[in-house]
């Protein structure tokens, strides 16, 4: 289970290291392979590989002939692009990829459970700020939520 949030560096390769404490549930879990794809919300989403494999089955046995699938699989299958952990826990984030998301000396790590999220820093300030507005302007939120909100 992956949460938390982590500011990290990149490299000028492009490199991040993966922080220290997900470093074993990545190598137990899939050996230390994983995937980068990209989200609507232009960051980046890292996957164990075989979180992946079961997200990419869901995807592809979408109908393609519905038109919001086939954009669906065309981002996230499309993007898809394998990683592996070196000897000093980094991963090489594909200048592509990097690009989409905004990516440049800076970034912030999202753990959500089964994935990461990888942000631009000042694009997950805004984004932040405005889930938070968004949060206090809410008065239908359903009443199991009640006690969860912000």
């Amino acid at each position: 289970m992956f949460r938390g949030a982590t500011k990290i560096t990149l490299d000028d390769k492009g490199r991040m290291v993966m922080p220290t404490r997900y470093r074993e549930q990545i190598t137990e879990r899939a050996q230390g392979k994983l995937v980068v794809t990209v989200d609507r919300d232009r960051c980046l989403l890292i996957y164990p590989l075989p979180e992946w494999d079961l997200i990419e089955s869901k995807l592809m046995s979408l109908p393609t002939l519905h038109a919001q699938a086939r954009r669906l699989q065309r981002l996230m299958v499309g993007h898809a692009t394998d990683l592996e952990l070196d000897g000093h826990g980094r991963i090489l984030l594909p200048p592509e990829l990097r690009e989409f998301a905004g990516l440049e000396r800076i970034g912030m790590l999202i753990g959500q459970g089964n994935r990461f999220e990888l942000w631009n820093e000042s694009r997950w300030g805004e984004r932040l700020d405005e889930w938070l507005k968004t949060e206090e302007a809410a008065t239908d939120l359903p009443s199991e939520l009640d006690s969860l909100s912000l």
